[in-house]
């Protein structure tokens, strides 16, 4: 069975991700390549089709989204812009030199766009799910409005040339903290892969994992990967078992 039959079977994504990672640049062979992108196109369709429903019960249950929103990154949800595939050749251009963009983030960004479910805390102080972590992708346009800026590659020259860090990377959310307009650490972000990649760590997040995978916890808890840590805050549990069951699996 290849990677998209089991994939559509449903009983080990998991497992099919562990199998396309082993494979390494090879994933993007001709051998393997069809059948691999299938199961990411199959994805980041969930992804869209999961962030849809999220949405629309957040507005069900009074959820204080932001509805003044200045800056794309600012929406809660975004459908892909029209110039993406112009834009992801932009990126690659700009981080040329530091590393190749994930594979995962550019579909994310051409099959489902961003969004950002952040409590609206200038509308609302009183947060409803505190430390939740809810879901968060910077926009495609705003990630290049940072990159472009001529002291993201001063910085990351800088950090790379004194050790401070290894690789380079692309800062996609705040952190749980921040995003409860608590001062907090690092943004979540994503590193630029040495040799083109599927996928590749999600950083400073706290499952320590990768981009798909950190998708598939916030997707598991219907887009509040940290509730876990507030899982008895009032209203979740009620939503929690309203959405999960429409949510399909990545």
């Amino acid at each position: 069975m290849n990677f998209y039959k089991r994939y559509l079977n449903g009983k080990d994504c998991n497992a099919v991700y562990n199998d396309i990672y082993s494979l390494g640049a090879d994933a993007f062979n001709g051998t393997y390549f069809e059948d691999v992108n299938n199961v990411l196109i199959e994805t980041f369709n969930r992804v869209a089709y999961n962030l849809d429903i999220i949405y629309h019960e957040l507005q069900q249950t009074g959820y204080v989204l932001n509805t003044d929103s200045q800056f794309n990154f600012q929406r809660p949800l975004l459908k892909p812009l029209p110039d993406t595939d112009k834009l992801l050749i932009t990126l690659d251009d700009v981080v040329n030199g530091f590393g190749y963009v994930p594979y995962s983030l550019k579909l994310f960004y051409k099959i489902v766009g961003s969004c950002n479910f952040g409590w609206d805390y200038e509308a609302n102080p009183n947060i409803l799910w505190q430390l939740s972590d809810p879901l968060q992708i910077n926009s495609l346009n705003d990630l290049l409005d940072e990159v472009t800026n001529e002291d993201w590659k001063e910085y990351m020259n800088d950090i790379l040339a004194d050790g401070y860090e290894e690789f380079a990377y692309l800062d996609l959310a705040a952190d749980y903290l921040h995003k409860d307009n608590i001062s907090g650490g690092p943004a979540y972000a994503i590193q630029l892969t040495t040799e083109p990649a599927i996928d590749n760590l999600f950083l400073n997040e706290p499952n320590q994992t990768t981009f798909i995978n950190y998708l598939r916890i916030a997707m598991d808890n219907c887009g509040f990967p940290g509730i876990k840590q507030s899982a008895t805050q009032p209203g979740f549990h009620e939503y929690f078992d309203k959405v999960g069951p429409q949510l399909k699996k990545i």
